[in-house]
């Protein structure tokens, strides 16, 4: 590796292993035996740097840091990092949300895991990924849902298939979350404005549609211009940290991919 890329990769193992000191996560998976060439914590930093440095596949990653495992192994166990990855990302975010700001935002986005033309060969994630519309037209595969505040911290998300109701997950993802929420007007639903909101604790407000006669006030349209803030973040997940791919070969493979890169996100 080139200087940079061993200060970089040292500064995350530092960070991830003082996580999983605070976690108390096992560096290995079996306490008797030979101790593993690659700790957990080791192979949760591969995963991260990798999306840190938007290396395309594990294939370069191995070439690049040279472990001393084979290729098939090396695989193995930064795959296995899905679950350390995930407890790591909701650490960060409960420690965000200590000091959240008081107006937050909602929205999702396309994780297509391959071309729309290759949607009916593709077997990889068949039985997680689904067709569904966006914007941008027709994609097959999932969806990543964010809500972060006004300031720009993260507090929850999800991943769902392609096709998942964004109105559902709202309601879940936000559940222990509290204060302003602004979405757009895929969120548009009387039953949930109603269930969601708590007086004096929770209110949702949403985008007006098209085809609807009620009118935005001034403070709503002024809110509802903000979401852009939660955009940046997919912006930045998808451009900086190689968040959209194709090259997994397992559904551990894309869920470690994606995990990672947030993950990544996070820590920047």
């Amino acid at each position: 590796m080139l200087l940079t890329g061993i200060t970089i990769y040292h500064n995350l193992n530092t960070i991830v292993t003082q996580f999983f000191s605070a976690l108390q996560f096992k560096e290995r998976e079996h306490s008797k035996g030979r101790k593993p060439i690659l700790t957990n914590s080791e192979a949760v930093t591969c995963a991260v740097f990798k999306q840190r440095q938007n290396i395309a596949t594990i294939k370069s990653l191995y070439d690049i840091l040279e472990p001393p495992l084979s290729y098939q192994k090396f695989v193995d166990a930064v795959n296995r990092a899905e679950k350390y990855l995930a407890a790591l990302i909701g650490a960060i975010m409960r420690i965000l949300g200590k000091e959240a700001h008081v107006i937050k935002f909602t929205d999702s986005t396309e994780l297509p895991v391959c071309l729309p033309k290759n949607a009916r060969y593709h077997r990889t994630m068949r039985g997680c990924a689904e067709w569904s519309k966006s914007s941008k037209g027709w994609f097959y595969g999932l969806k990543l849902h964010l809500s972060a505040d006004a300031e720009g911290r993260v507090l929850a998300l999800r991943l769902t298939p392609g096709n998942a109701d964004d109105r559902a997950i709202f309601r879940r993802m936000n559940e222990k979350l509290r204060g302003l929420f602004v979405a757009d007007a895929g969120y548009v639903s009387k039953e949930l404005a109603q269930d969601f909101c708590i007086e004096g604790e929770r209110l949702l407000i949403t985008a007006v549609r098209a085809n609807m006669k009620k009118l935005a006030t001034f403070v709503q349209v002024a809110l509802l211009n903000l979401r852009m803030r939660v955009e940046i973040h997919f912006r930045m997940l998808k451009v900086c940290y190689g968040l959209v791919t194709s090259f997994p070969r397992s559904v551990d493979g894309y869920l470690t991919h994606y995990l990672a890169a947030i993950a990544a996100h996070l820590l920047a």
